[in-house]
């Protein structure tokens, strides 16, 4: 599965997901860093990327325009690079799960005390 990790979220994360996500990139790696939320859209949609962001305007993109690409948006507030990487291993059978149903098109994932 190939993630595309927003800039709100640190290019870090790559090496701490790289045994459960090993295709992901960051958009500071396919220099995206100044691109809009349209142009990564888009780039996720030609490369076959699921977008990982902790906003929601791909979402809304995602209201107007369809799916693919899917999104993963991970409202949970303020987190650190290790707690939002463990978020993502701890539900990875259900991101599979996500990623494989045509029917989805986002994935809204929260983080309960």
């Amino acid at each position: 599965m190939k993630l595309l990790f927003d800039q709100n979220i640190a290019y870090r994360i790559l090496k701490r997901l790289s045994d459960f996500y090993s295709e992901s990139s960051h958009v500071k790696t396919e220099d995206l860093m100044n691109a809009s939320d349209i142009e990564i859209w888009e780039y996720a949609k030609n490369n076959e990327f699921t977008i990982v962001s902790l906003d929601s305007d791909f979402n809304d993109i995602n209201l107007v325009k369809g799916f693919p690409p899917k999104i993963i948006w991970i409202k949970t507030g303020n987190l650190d690079t290790d707690e939002i990487a463990q978020l993502l291993e701890k539900h990875r059978l259900e991101i599979e799960a996500f990623f494989a149903d045509e029917n989805l098109g986002c994935f809204e994932m929260f983080k309960l005390n």
